[in-house]
């Protein structure tokens, strides 16, 4: 634990062992877990090991601002309707063209990356189970309120989301979409996921495919 010096978690992995011990407490059964793609898989692993689960991805991607991509104003998958910040978009002037562009850019972006992930093997089932998404860290949180968006419409049991580190404004706007929220930190002042891991190096599509590979054979 680095919290003396101002940041929580030496990496992923480390933020996926200790989400995972917290997790333990909700007693969740016939469970999947599904990590978002490309950090949050890396977290989502060793949660999965703790806990004795299966390990999934639920693929979405951020839709970003005009001039500023890092700022995410929505987010879509590889199907389904997308989730927009339709207060952010207004306060911004996004340009219609510019939103339709984006969506339809990401959309196919996210259907890649489905069959990058897990070439010629179908996604796991979430129907009736207790679904446990894990992201490395909110923002706006966008992406993983797509990501709710999508599997609501496969009717799991129970839909929690699960990360390290969130601002506090932002768990509890997510609470709408999910069953249960849990932030393992959520501290202020908040400016960025990364700040509060010392590694957090790029996770490239390689180390997602590696994880998922050694996750299904355990």
């Amino acid at each position: 634990m680095l919290a003396s010096m101002g940041i929580p978690f030496a990496d992923r992995e480390e933020a996926g062992r200790e989400l995972g011990a917290l997790l333990r407490a909700l007693a969740l059964t016939d469970l999947i877990v599904l990590g978002v793609p490309r950090g949050g898989v890396a977290v989502a692993a060793p949660v999965a090991a703790v806990l004795g689960a299966p390990l999934d991805v639920v693929v979405v991607r951020k839709i970003g601002a005009p001039q500023n991509p890092e700022l995410g104003i929505g987010a879509v998958g590889a199907w389904g309707e997308p989730w927009l910040d339709h207060r952010l978009i207004a306060t911004l002037s996004v340009p219609p063209r510019f939103l339709e562009e984006q969506i339809a850019i990401e959309r196919d972006e996210a259907a890649r990356r489905v069959e990058a992930y897990r070439p010629n093997a179908p996604p796991l089932d979430v129907g009736g189970r207790d679904v446990l998404v894990v992201d490395d860290g909110i923002a706006t949180g966008g992406t993983v309120a797509a990501a709710a968006q999508l599997l609501r419409i496969q009717a799991p049991r129970r839909l929690v989301l699960a990360v390290p580190v969130a601002p506090a404004e932002s768990v509890e706007r997510l609470r709408g979409a999910y069953d249960e929220v849990i932030a393992a930190y959520t501290p202020e002042p908040y400016t960025a996921v990364g700040q509060w891991y010392r590694d957090f190096h790029q996770v490239s599509d390689g180390e997602v495919r590696d994880l998922l590979k050694e996750a299904s054979s355990r």
